[in-house]
């Protein structure tokens, strides 16, 4: 049995690993594997409930904000195009994924703030639906 010092979180403990031979069994124990108590782990901070992600509405009620930050593969929607709630307006490419975004509601598509190619970050107006 060799004996090891480790490091792990800032806390030093001493291991004992014993050695197997090829044939499956182990090698006579010359000494015992001696332990360093570790500290009581501290109890963790509770961490805050997650925020519910608020309605992308930012520029006016019919306002849609990109969730994530990426990449516009495509514009499916024009502007004047009237819309259902569901439809898919745009692709967006974020963490080798496409997410579809999709109209929130009925309406009519007011303004497009974004071409196909076009690199995002969370939280920017992407459609405005009137």
């Amino acid at each position: 049995m060799k004996n090891f010092r480790v490091v792990v979180n800032g806390n030093e403990y001493e291991v004992g690993i014993e050695e197997i031979l090829g044939n499956g069994t182990s090698a006579p124990v010359v000494k015992e594997t001696i332990r360093v108590a570790a500290p009581a782990p501290k109890a963790a901070a509770p961490k805050a409930a997650p925020k519910a992600q608020a309605a992308p509405m930012q520029e006016g009620e019919g306002a849609i904000a990109a969730p994530m930050p990426g990449t516009i593969i495509s514009v499916k929607a024009n502007k004047g195009d009237q819309v259902s709630k569901g439809d898919v307006l745009l692709v967006l490419e974020a963490m080798k994924m496409e997410n579809e975004i999709m109209a929130p509601c009925d309406g009519t598509v007011a303004d497009i703030n974004v071409n196909s190619g076009s690199s995002v970050n969370a939280g920017d107006v992407l459609v405005v639906i009137s």
